[in-house]
């Protein structure tokens, strides 16, 4: 393959999987149990998610290791089998994409806060995330995106870890919600604006927004990133559309057809690389690529 890098600067369009967790419950993960541990439990299982995203044409596995940092890991007594768990998780997907797809390792927020606003501190920060950056690579990972994140500084160190000790392509990918002004942040008051800015300065290859909203305000926020960095390479993975409660649980209710309604004009927007958050499935990759490259 090309290196990703040279295929997103000649103006090429990649895609990448859905979601990850709902196929997971459907298969048999209940409330408490370790998404990231099924890598080494329930390796087969994993295999079929990223197989279903491939054979509908997604050009980027994404692992399983969103919540694969230490403190995550913690609440499940694994902090010690962080290096087992993300090696794994890239070793799956490395299987199924074989030599025709790039592997995409999913880094997640810690849930912490770095002082002043919490007690860790930026080099513990560091070294978590280096932990997981490192063990990603050595199971096959060719890129890596720090993602569904509020706050730019931890951002920033993410990145920075993955930069300073391996050779990940990588991705800071927020969470923004729309403001009363009309705007959008996160909910630590981080705009598009500024989050392009500061994760191009620390280091990032490319930048986007993720979860949170659906593509109709996914496409402003790129249009906007866009605008402030007019060189930048962005991804744009949103949810099928905006969650709403029924029955007491969240659903996303846009349709596949819905999804690739809008898929070019995320494209227009400014994003080279298109995939879907919580609710998209692989029938919303299918359609949304379908739908790009009809033009």
């Amino acid at each position: 393959m090309k290196p990703v890098l040279d295929r997103l600067n000649a103006g090429e369009i990649l895609f990448c999987d859905g979601a990850m967790g709902t196929f997971l419950q459907a298969r048999g993960l209940v409330p408490g149990e370790c998404p990231e541990l099924w890598c080494v439990t329930h390796p087969d299982a994993v295999r079929d998610i990223h197989r279903s995203y491939r054979a509908a044409g997604s050009d980027i596995v994404e692992c399983n290791s969103f919540g694969g940092t230490r403190y995550k890991l913690r609440h499940y007594g694994l902090e010690g089998r962080v290096a087992e768990i993300n090696r794994a998780a890239a070793a799956l997907a490395r299987e199924v994409a074989g030599d025709t797809q790039y592997v995409l390792g999913s880094v997640g927020p810690t849930g912490e806060f770095m002082e002043p606003l919490g007690d860790e501190t930026e080099e513990a920060f560091f070294e978590a995330y280096r932990e997981q950056m490192v063990a990603l690579e050595a199971g096959g990972a060719d890129m890596a995106v720090v993602e569904t994140m509020t706050g730019v500084e931890e951002v920033c160190v993410a990145v920075k870890a993955a930069r300073a000790h391996t050779r990940l392509i990588v991705a800071a990918s927020f969470t923004f919600d729309p403001q009363p002004n009309g705007g959008y942040a996160t909910m630590m008051g981080v705009t598009p604006e500024r989050a392009v800015e500061e994760s191009l300065k620390a280091g990032a290859h490319l930048v986007g927004a993720n979860c949170g909203t659906g593509p109709d305000h996914l496409i402003e926020v790129i249009k906007r990133m866009k605008a402030a960095a007019p060189k930048a390479l962005l991804i744009a993975m949103p949810n099928a559309g905006m969650p709403v409660l029924e029955g007491g649980k969240t659903v996303f209710k846009e349709t596949p057809e819905q999804m690739a309604a809008k898929a070019p004009l995320l494209v227009k927007a400014g994003a080279n690389i298109v995939g879907g958050c919580c609710g998209t499935g692989p029938e919303h990759i299918r359609a949304m690529k379908r739908a790009v490259l009809a033009g």
